[in-house]
């Protein structure tokens, strides 16, 4: 177990922790960091993160929750983008469960971002007595609207840039190519203008971002929807790209009793632009 010293301090000066590791039935070793006391509540990050993606959440929210942030399998600090198993957004819903479980602390406040939103959903509706609470923030994957529409994806435009961003990424042009993919989830601009700690991060975990895109999400549907039985709270940014707002619209419909806030003039990454709104949007609501 980590020693619970004050996460932000640790990250401006460069120096985090060692993560603890938890090891699953099948072998596959997760890295995590830990901090604070009380009922527990694991964080799952999204694209081109892994767990220091949520120190404004850790340094803040473990005074009354102990929280743990693993790294997915292929994330940073696996090395070369390596890791134990294929792949996919499956085998990472099949890893978080497996994660909690080891943990031995029964149910959990669960918190996914983006990728990780789509991940959270998906063990919640697979491994309901995990679950006690669900937070998603700006979920990612397509939306199928209705059951007569066609197999739902993402428009034409989103999949030549996010193949154009892959194929930079693949040749080395890494830059360029998380220009293109960050900002086409957030706002134009935004990769220059991100913080050198968080464009670190993204430039350590950009050989998963290929792998990610030759893994479609599923797309959110009303029946998927309804499996969710847990007290579900949807965050979006008041300037996150129009997807993310509509599955947050849709999730709120279809999701029994589900609550939603949006962050002020935050966009996709609103735990980190907006971290005091988001911070008590989801302490507030895990403590109903």
């Amino acid at each position: 177990m980590n020693a619970r010293a004050p996460l932000t301090t640790l990250a401006l000066a460069g120096a985090w922790p060692q993560p603890s590791f938890a090891y699953t039935a099948d072998g596959t070793s997760v890295p995590y960091l830990e901090t604070g006391r009380g009922e527990p509540m694991v964080f799952v990050h999204g694209s081109l993160c892994d767990y220091r993606y949520w120190e404004p959440q850790l340094a803040t929210l473990s005074k009354r929750f102990h929280c743990f942030a693993p790294s997915l399998s292929h994330y940073w600090p696996a090395t070369g983008a390596s890791g134990h198993g294929d792949f996919s957004w499956r085998a990472h819903v099949v890893e978080m469960a497996a994660f909690i479980e080891s943990l031995g602390r029964g149910a959990v406040h669960l918190v996914g971002h983006s990728r990780g939103g789509c991940v959270a959903f998906h063990l919640a509706r697979e491994y309901p007595h995990l679950v006690k609470t669900l937070t998603l923030a700006d979920p990612g994957g397509p939306l199928q609207a209705t059951p007569q529409a066609a197999v739902a994806s993402l428009p034409a435009a989103v999949h030549a840039l996010r193949a154009r961003a892959a194929e930079l990424i693949d040749q080395g042009e890494f830059d360029g190519g998380l220009t293109l993919f960050v900002d086409s989830v957030t706002m134009p601009g935004f990769w220059n203008k991100s913080s050198q700690s968080f464009r670190g991060m993204a430039l350590d975990n950009a050989l998963t971002l290929p792998k990610q895109l030759r893994d479609p999400l599923p797309a959110y549907t009303r029946e998927s929807a309804s499996d969710i039985q847990c007290r579900t709270l949807l965050i979006d940014g008041q300037k996150s790209p129009r997807m993310f707002r509509s599955t947050v619209e849709k999730l709120q419909e279809w999701i029994g009793g589900a609550e939603r806030q949006t962050i002020a003039g935050a966009s996709h990454g609103m735990n980190i632009a907006n971290p005091g709104a988001f911070n008590r949007a989801v302490a507030e609501f895990a403590n109903q």
